[in-house]
Formats: C-alpha cells, sequence, structure tokens
C-alpha cells in the first residue's frame, strides 16, 4: 500500500531481539501480542514517541500492517530507523511467531 516510502519486512523476518513496537489498541494488545514487544497505541504515539530508541531499528506492527506503515512513516520523517512489519500480528500468528497474551488465556489476533 505504501510500495517504497518505507521499508517492510514479513513477521517471520523480524529478528529476536528487535525493538518491536505493537501500535494496536490496548483490547488487541490484551488478545495477544509478542513477548518483548513495546505497546503505545498509534492514538498516543505523538505523545509517546520520546519512549521509543532512536539508537536502533524499530520495528512497528499492528493488526494487518495499516497502522503500523503510517507509524514507521511518521517514525522515520521524525528522525527514527522505523520498518513496518507486512501482515502484522496476522502474518505473525500464521507464521507461528510465539505470542502471549495480558489476561492469561490463549493469545489470539482481534
Amino acid at each position: 500500500m505504501f510500495g517504497s516510502e518505507i521499508p517492510e519486512v514479513p513477521a517471520s523476518e523480524v529478528p529476536a531481539n528487535a525493538y518491536l513496537l505493537d501500535v494496536r489498541e490496548n483490547d488487541e494488545w490484551d488478545a495477544g501480542h509478542a513477548p518483548g514487544a513495546f505497546h503505545i497505541p498509534l492514538g498516543t504515539l505523538g505523545d509517546r514517541a520520546v519512549e521509543v530508541p532512536q539508537d536502533q531499528k524499530v520495528y512497528v506492527v499492528c493488526r494487518s500492517g495499516g497502522r503500523s506503515a503510517q507509524a514507521a512513516t511518521a517514525l522515520n520523517q521524525a528522525g527514527w530507523d522505523a520498518v513496518n512489519v507486512a501482515g502484522g500480528m496476522q502474518d505473525w500468528a500464521v507464521s507461528q511467531r510465539p505470542m502471549e497474551s495480558g489476561s492469561g488465556d490463549e493469545p489470539r489476533v482481534i
């Protein structure tokens, strides 16, 4: 959707030790997220961007890749090195990457 404007990688290629920024809403995060990911909903990213490190590549994920593409674009324009996780958490789950939930229930992508 955004072509060559922002770098993208599939979920299967996100390094295990990467800084993964999840920009989904709280209910989506609670249902299932990647272990070790950092959660800043897209609507609050402008106010909370200072929490995101600028000294490493930031992999940005949402449910399907649209919101994370917006966030990665904004971060890159502001000086970060951000990469969109194409396919989002849906692709993450299909790729059988590890997930956990906030409730202890079986993690899922909503």
